[in-house]
């Protein structure tokens, strides 16, 4: 499938990123890009951040394409069983958060835990970083394994975020376009 033949919808973690963050650079790249807008960025709650990410798909013109990052992971994966009524061809996901570590340091994500362990509905492949502060590999890899998602580890790369030095994320990108490929 090539990117022009699908929405590709951008599921953003807690606070909602920063242009120099991978997955803006990449909705101005990819031309049927857009980011699911969440009320609170900063307040994030599970019940209206999935109702979200379930209207924008409903809208979609052609078969959608979910990208998530962190909290934007947790988002689609308690979503997922919602998303079986549409055409969601594949999500790429990226630095899962492991919701019970990390709600310690960040409190107002606890709600979207514990993470369901469900396969999920359509192909999907988690990247995973070996020293992510917000969730160890082993972790991320069972997620994975539960999920059905072909996990790719990324080696020493912090949370996959511009402050770990991931703004363009040019591998990121080739990993997303080898599974456009293959759908």
């Amino acid at each position: 499938m090539k990117n022009r033949e699908a929405d590709i919808l951008i599921v953003r973690g807690l606070g909602g990123g920063s242009p120099d963050h991978w997955y803006a650079r990449w909705e101005d790249k990819l031309a049927t890009t857009r980011t699911v807008q969440q009320t609170n960025w900063h307040a994030p709650d599970l019940m209206s951040w999935t109702e979200r990410l379930v209207a924008e798909t409903a809208t979609a013109q052609k078969p959608v394409v979910l990208i998530g990052h962190s909290l934007g992971v947790a988002t689609i994966v308690q979503a997922a069983h919602k998303l079986k009524a549409f055409d969601v061809r594949a999500a790429f996901l990226v630095a899962v958060p492991d919701i019970d570590l990390a709600s310690e340091a960040l409190p107002e994500i606890a709600g979207f835990g514990p993470l369901s362990r469900d396969p999920l509905p359509f192909p999907s492949v988690l990247v995973a970083s070996r020293t992510d502060p917000h969730c160890a590999y082993e972790t991320a890899d069972d997620l994975g394994a539960a999920w059905g998602s072909l996990v790719v580890d990324a080696g020493d790369s912090g949370h996959l975020n511009p402050e770990s030095g991931h703004g363009p994320w040019p591998e990121g990108l080739m990993v997303f376009s080898r599974m456009m490929s293959r759908l």
